[in-house]
């Protein structure tokens, strides 16, 4: 399985880890830590040297309840550290639901649109079907950033977003998008209860969407600190625990804050599933 970016065809047969860069002052987790693109960048290859395969950029939070950020600032805050980051040698993800953001990004040579909106506003489907390789991540959310978890979604959370980016993806595919070039994601913590989150995680399998592979984002989430009454800041471990589950379960690729303890937790997962192989065959 292979996911087509602009400038990379990822492999995908082993899980990806991406790294979280947020130039945002009001990240629920990291805000302010790496708000100017010299910080940014900094982090950049320092999850690089950490392991990361891709990474992710954001110039605007979308923690619940979180304000909109006008397109001018997003520009500003994003597009100087995707000019270098682009010379890093890995793939470059941008965080964005503005199709402005998202033709200038491009421009630049990012490689991945990652929409937390599913293409959904205006004129972004057809910033990337324009492109003729971008990798793309659809994801849903219930609502908006700042009604998402006053009225959360009601109901078996698998159907509803199996139905959602199925319907997403078939109006991507209709413009001529290539299937390979999408990879998907639940959201988790969008719009979602806890409990509603964590089924997200334990039937993960039922989550199938054309085949297309799945991205997880677990990272220091609210749903793993109301489990284990940990703040923010110290969600390692639960964050960790979260990503080897949901690769074990089938996610392709996690976005992530801590990419060498990440790394690390599945080095551990790939050698017992290594050391599974012979007798698995002998069985078959």
């Amino acid at each position: 399985m292979f996911w087509q970016t602009s400038r990379f065809r990822i492999d995908l047969s082993r899980p990806q880890v991406m790294g979280i860069v947020n130039v945002t002052p009001d990240s629920f987790s990291d805000g302010g830590h790496h708000a100017t693109a010299v910080q940014a960048l900094r982090h950049a290859e320092q999850l690089l040297a950490q392991g990361a395969d891709l990474l992710d950029i954001g110039g605007e939070s979308t923690r619940p309840g979180s304000p909109a950020v006008s397109l001018e600032d997003e520009l500003a805050r994003v597009l100087p550290v995707v000019r270098d980051a682009v010379h890093l040698g890995v793939p470059v993800s941008v965080d964005t639901y503005k199709p402005e953001v998202m033709q200038a990004v491009l421009d630049l040579g990012a490689d991945v649109i990652n929409d937390i909106w599913a293409l959904r506003q205006p004129g972004a489907r057809e910033v990337v079907a324009r492109h003729p390789l971008c990798g793309v991540c659809l994801m849903h959310m219930h609502r908006d950033p700042q009604t998402m978890q006053v009225q959360p979604l009601e109901g078996d959370v698998i159907p509803a977003v199996n139905a959602f980016l199925q319907q997403e993806l078939d109006r991507l595919l209709a413009l001529g998008v290539a299937p390979e070039r999408v990879v998907l994601d639940a959201g988790v913590g969008f719009g979602k209860t806890v409990e509603q989150n964590f089924a997200l995680l334990a039937r993960q399998s039922e989550l199938a969407v054309q085949g297309l592979p799945w991205l997880a984002g677990w990272s220091r989430k609210s749903s793993l600190g109301a489990v284990t009454q940990l703040p923010v800041e110290q969600r390692l471990v639960p964050s960790t625990t979260a990503a080897v589950l949901a690769v074990d379960r089938g996610a392709r690729v996690v976005r992530v804050h801590d990419v060498q303890e990440t790394r690390a937790a599945l080095q551990v997962w790939q050698a017992v599933r290594d050391a599974e192989k012979p007798r698995i065959q002998q069985k078959a």
